[in-house]
């Protein structure tokens, strides 16, 4: 029986990486659903590493046994790389509320901009340093970094993994 270049390692905690990342996506849009929680600029701005991160993984998984292996390397490293900026992210925006440091002037109420385009919108405008939620002490932005410093970890453990498989021998 021909042994496979991937080792299981990779595999459950990429799977890992991926379910986490759903359930914080979702539990985000479902703040906003049905929780009523609005969004501001840079809570919309977080999920894009979802939203790019999520599908190239999931086609990763899909395609796990039929990528070659460089690829398999390159789209990891890429999708770990969303997920650190989607971390760093989700950090930025934890130490705006905590008043660590300004937020972006266009959604923290410092200065003088103002973004005429919501006003049509008929939906409200929550500032960045606005919190509308903790738990635990803990804002929707710091649960999105720490999930996001979950799914970077299992990432990599998944990539060492595979770097130390690749080292050993395979038997023939």
């Amino acid at each position: 029986m021909a042994s496979s270049i991937f080792h299981p390692l990779d595999k459950k905690s990429a799977g890992l990486a991926f379910l986490i990342g759903l359930v914080a996506i979702l539990g985000a849009l479902s703040s906003q659903v049905f929780g009523g929680l609005v969004p501001c600029e840079l809570c919309l701005e977080q999920r894009l590493a979802y939203y790019y991160g999520l599908p190239l993984l999931a086609l990763v998984l899909i395609l796990w046994n039929r990528l070659p292996l460089n690829v398999w390397y390159v789209a990891m490293i890429i999708v770990a790389a969303i997920f650190v900026w989607g971390t760093y992210m989700g950090a930025f925006h934890a130490g705006v509320e905590w008043g660590f440091w300004p937020g972006p002037t266009a959604c923290t109420g410092v200065g003088d901009s103002m973004d005429f385009s919501q006003l049509n919108s008929m939906r409200p405008v929550i500032g960045c340093d606005v919190v509308q939620f903790r738990l635990f002490g803990i804002s929707l932005a710091g649960y999105n970094a720490l999930a996001g410093l979950a799914i970077v970890a299992l990432l990599i453990i998944s990539i060492a993994a595979q770097l130390r498989h690749n080292r050993k021998p395979v038997a023939a």
